[in-house]
């Protein structure tokens, strides 16, 4: 299974590559490329600015069909996955957690998308998924139709239940992603 971190997004309300954000002293893509380094054999990080990820030894990767958004950057890297399977993140999730990783990478068989649904809603940017995704993404895309659950319907899916999710984080951090200055100060303030 390949690592995807997708880290291609404008940034407007950030203000700067929320990769590069520090959460408890550590940047956020530091972070997650550690972990995916235990985990997968392949991480490859989608990326518009591929220069500034140049630290890191993964594979980086620019969309095949730009200004698509999530859907285009998980398009790309599936594409260039060396696996059959992968687990997709964005690059602004500071509290991924490993245990929870290991235990949607021990259930990809026997679907093409395993995605997380918390009480809050469904997760596609915390997933894994198959390369069988590939063509129906690609539909989607020439259409201009850029929901990323728009294509889940033509593939075999599961979603994972809040009471599985609990168990892996009872303070419901883990998808929580960071998309502007207050969500960053909200987590300095409640780490």
């Amino acid at each position: 299974m390949t690592g995807i971190i997708l880290s291609g997004g404008k940034n407007f309300r950030m203000g700067e590559n929320k990769a590069f954000l520090k959460v408890r002293g550590e940047r956020i893509i530091e972070r997650t490329v550690g972990i995916f380094r235990k985990i997968f054999k392949e991480t490859i990080i989608v990326t518009n600015d591929p220069l500034a990820y140049l630290e890191f030894d993964v594979k980086i990767a620019t969309d095949i069909f730009p200004g698509k958004g999530p859907l285009g950057g998980l398009y790309t890297g599936l594409f260039f996955s060396s696996f059959g399977f992968a687990f997709v993140t964005s690059c602004d999730m500071p509290f991924l957690n490993s245990e929870f990783i290991l235990y949607m990478k021990k259930h990809e068989k026997n679907y093409d998308i395993l995605v997380p649904s918390p009480a809050d809603g469904i997760q596609p940017l915390h997933a894994v998924y198959s390369k069988r995704c590939l063509h129906p993404i690609k539909k989607l895309i020439e259409k201009d139709l850029l929901k990323i659950r728009g294509f889940y319907k033509h593939c075999k899916y599961i979603e994972i239940p809040d009471s599985i999710i609990r168990s892996f984080d009872e303070e419901g951090k883990m998808f929580l992603n960071l998309n502007c200055r207050d969500d960053l100060e909200n987590i300095v303030c409640t780490s």
